[in-house]
């Protein structure tokens, strides 16, 4: 195998630094705040769709009932809660 010449040796360099300056760019774009805030917001938008669909689409009742269960049972703990602080 040849050595490289000075000019093989730039052109590898240039390259090597322009595919950093884009893996730099694209995680600078990826740690702004809004970013990280929209793509939490897209992964619990999912999580709760399949936890209340069915692969059809159709709405699963019977989960959609035990959440609103559990959320009105903790309004009511904390009602309760208050009542008795006071």
């Amino acid at each position: 195998m040849a050595p490289k010449t000075a000019k093989q040796i730039e052109a590898e360099l240039a390259a090597s630094r322009s595919r950093l300056a884009g893996t730099i760019d694209e995680l600078a774009f990826r740690a702004q705040p809004k970013e990280i805030a929209k793509r939490q917001t897209e992964s619990a938008r999912l999580a709760l769709t399949d936890a209340t669909r069915t692969a059809d689409g159709d709405l699963r009742q019977d989960r959609v009932a035990m959440g609103l269960g559990g959320v009105g049972a903790f309004m009511l703990l904390v009602g309760l809660a208050k009542r008795l602080r006071s």
